[in-house]
C-alpha cells in the first residue's frame, strides 16, 4: 500500500507499489491526452510561436471545461479572448507537470524537490477535477456519497462508477498528504519559499 507523502532532511517523499504506480502514471497519461489539442494543419505559424489559438472555444467535454474553464461567467466575449491567448500555454503547462509527474514514478520510492512537489501538485489537482466530473460532484453531499466508498473487495467488475470513486479518494487522499508535506517544508525553511530566498 502507498506510504504517505512525508517531509523529511532530503525532501518530500513517498513510497508506492507497482500497481499504484501503474495506476497513477495511467491517470497522469489519460489527463494529458484530454489536454492535447485538436489538430489544427493549417495553423498560422507566428499564431502558434506566441502561443495563440485562433480559433478556440469552450470545451465540449465537462471535463476539460473544468480543466479549462471560462474566466468569466458573464461575459462569454471576454473568456473566448481569453482562452484565446492562453489556452495553449495553459495545456502545455498541465501537459508538461502532468509528464512530469509520471516521470517520477520509475521507482516505488519517490523523492521530491520543490518544484517536483509542485509538479505532482498540479498533476493531482488536474487528475481530481477529471475524476470530479465524471463522478458528478457537485456539491459537499455529492463529494461524502463519494467518500463513503472505501472498501475495494465490494467493488464488482462492472460497477465503473465505485472503481472510480476509489480511484478519486486515493488521488484525494494522496493530494492532502503532498499538501501537509509541502507545508511541513515551508515552515522548516522558515516560512520562506524559494523565491524569497533569491
Amino acid at each position: 500500500m502507498a506510504e504517505p507523502f512525508t517531509y523529511g532532511r532530503k525532501g518530500i517523499s513517498g513510497r508506492f507499489e507497482d500497481a499504484e504506480r501503474e495506476l497513477l502514471r495511467g491517470l497522469f497519461r489519460d489527463v494529458v491526452a484530454l489536454l492535447e489539442p485538436d489538430e489544427q494543419p493549417e495553423e498560422d505559424p507566428l499564431a502558434a510561436l506566441v502561443g495563440i489559438t485562433p480559433n478556440a472555444a469552450e470545451p465540449e467535454d465537462p471535463a476539460l471545461k473544468r480543466l479549462l474553464p471560462n474566466v468569466s461567467k458573464d461575459d462569454g466575449e471576454a473568456s473566448l479572448e481569453f482562452r484565446r491567448l492562453t489556452e495553449r500555454s495553459l495545456r502545455e503547462s498541465k501537459a508538461g507537470a502532468l509528464r512530469a509527474a509520471a516521470m517520477g514514478l520509475e521507482s516505488k520510492d519517490v523523492l521530491l524537490d520543490a518544484t517536483a512537489a509542485a509538479h505532482w501538485a498540479t498533476a493531482l489537482t488536474d487528475v481530481r477535477l477529471v475524476l470530479a466530473e465524471r463522478l458528478g460532484i457537485r456539491s459537499e453531499e455529492d463529494a461524502e456519497r463519494v467518500h463513503e466508498i472505501t472498501d475495494w473487495s465490494d467493488v464488482g467488475d462492472d460497477d465503473v462508477d465505485a472503481y472510480l470513486a476509489l480511484v478519486y479518494n486515493f488521488v484525494t487522499w494522496l493530494q492532502t498528504t503532498l499538501i501537509d508535506a509541502m507545508m511541513a517544508a515551508y515552515r522548516a525553511e522558515g516560512g520562506h519559499g524559494q523565491a524569497d530566498r533569491a
